[in-house]
Order: C-alpha cells, then sequence, then structure tokens
C-alpha cells in the first residue's frame, strides 16, 4: 500500500479528478448534460446564477478534458450543442452517488433534477 506522501508524488487519482472537476459550476454543467445534449441557452436556464462567461469557460475547460464535446450546426442562425463525450459519461455513477448522498443528508424529498428522471441507470460494462 503506498503512503499519503507517495500518492501525492505520483498524481493521486482523486486529486487528479478534483482538479478536473473542482469547481461547483463544472459538476452542475455535467449534472445538465447527463440528461442529454444541450444548448448553451439551455445550459444558462438550468443553471441559475452562472455568467454567459463562466458558463462558456467551463464548458471549454470540460471540452479541453475531453468530457464535454461541442457541435456546432451550420444554419442560419448557427447554433451549438454540448453533450458527454464517452469519457463523460463515465461521470454518471459518481453523479448518481452525490444525489443519492445529498438526498439523504438534506433529509427531505428529492430534488427535481436530470439525475432522478430515470435518465441515469449505472451500468458497468
Amino acid at each position: 500500500m503506498l503512503s499519503t506522501d507517495r500518492c501525492q508524488e505520483i498524481k493521486c487519482p482523486i486529486q487528479f479528478v478534483v482538479d478536473l472537476l473542482g469547481n461547483k459550476w463544472s459538476i452542475l454543467v455535467l449534472r445538465e448534460l447527463v440528461g442529454g445534449d444541450r444548448r448553451t441557452y439551455e445550459l444558462q436556464a438550468a443553471l441559475p446564477g452562472i455568467s454567459t462567461k463562466t458558463l462558456t469557460q467551463r464548458l471549454r475547460e470540460l471540452e479541453a478534458s475531453g468530457l464535454v464535446e461541442r457541435r456546432i450546426f451550420a444554419e442560419i442562425p448557427p447554433h451549438v450543442e454540448y453533450s458527454l463525450t464517452p469519457k463523460g459519461h463515465q461521470i454518471k455513477p459518481v453523479m448518481v452517488a452525490l444525489q443519492e448522498v445529498g438526498t439523504q443528508w438534506l433529509s427531505q424529498d428529492p430534488c427535481v433534477c436530470a439525475l432522478t428522471d430515470g435518465n441515469l441507470a449505472v451500468t458497468t460494462q
């Protein structure tokens, strides 16, 4: 078994994921994309309080990390859709676990979000 010091030397996998997703908006953007493809205005509406600039930054970071795909449709007016990549879909079980723990900790009825409407089936391949 590796010591904590050794884990930090060789890039701890937990730290790697936290560095990738370690802000409120990235996790919430992924939560919305778990439910399917979204356009920018849909994400903006689903994430009250996020600025357009911050949303764009988070989407670009998630895209650069290989978690989100950006598709541009050549229409008038042009539109863009975002979706999870296969790598991004690997976050689903983590999101389910966060939702379950959050529901338990809140000790109230489950929240209404993309994770509670049957879109998330945790499967193993």
